[in-house]
């Protein structure tokens, strides 16, 4: 007696659905990885407090890592993190001689009479003051003379978007955090492949830990190309 065909649905390999773990980003100096890219950037921040001048800035696209090297310098400082919209509101006779870090200046309009006042009295203190933007002071659209010639003392460093050898070692380190052993040849693929940003790195990672879970597979060139596929088909829809 011939054995009645079983339903498709029956005969699909079950999927294991993944849990909503969260898998935060490291921003302590551990899980910094140093390349050519960023060298300079890290160099200023470890060399802290031996600055060559009170003020820094750090400048560079998005995804470029600003935020990690600004997190590892407030935790070795102490530094009060400003809003570049709340300059106004700063009450200088309370900082004291604390550091001062000003996240992503220059995005948008600022108080340029507030951020001159906070280097003067950074200045007179003996204290220090980070930025992080995406541009260099000169593209800040500055319109107070007396403001343009502080940031023209300040130490300006370049970091650059992450390169190949950052990306890879982001990526590897990432797998190795979520304990998943993934080829060499599959990272470099990748690599090759995803827009050159930490923030893309991350994503990716955890689009193919999640698949990976889903499918109870490894994480293959295959899966890799799946993956990019769906990231690029969500970008345009």
């Amino acid at each position: 007696m011939k054995r009645p065909a079983r339903d498709a649905a029956t005969t699909e390999r079950p999927r294991q659905l993944p849990l909503e773990l969260k898998h935060g980003t490291g921003f302590s100096r551990d899980d910094l990885i140093v390349a050519d890219c960023n060298r300079q950037a890290v160099d200023l921040i470890d060399r802290w407090p031996d600055w060559a001048a009170p003020v820094a800035v750090l400048a560079g696209p998005t995804g470029s890592g600003k935020s990690h090297l600004s997190s590892i310098w407030c935790e070795a400082s102490g530094a009060i993190n400003l809003a570049p919209s709340s300059l106004t509101d700063v009450h200088l006779e309370q900082q004291g001689k604390r550091p001062l870090l000003i996240d992503d200046i220059g995005a948008g309009p600022f108080d340029e009479n507030g951020l001159f006042h906070l280097i003067n009295s950074v200045l007179q203190s003996g204290s220090f003051l980070l930025m992080t933007s995406r541009q260099f002071p000169a593209g800040w659209s500055v319109q107070l003379p007396d403001l343009a010639s502080r940031l023209k003392a300040a130490t300006i460093v370049e970091i650059s978007e992450p390169d190949e050898q950052l990306l890879s070692g982001v990526m590897m380190k990432l797998f190795a955090d979520r304990q998943i052993i993934v080829e060499p040849h599959v990272v470099s693929y990748l690599v090759h492949r995803i827009e050159r940003s930490l923030a893309t790195a991350i994503e990716v990672v955890d689009r193919l830990d999640r698949a990976a879970l889903e499918n109870k597979s490894r994480i293959t060139r295959a899966l890799a190309a799946d993956i990019l596929g769906a990231m690029e088909t969500d970008q345009t829809a």
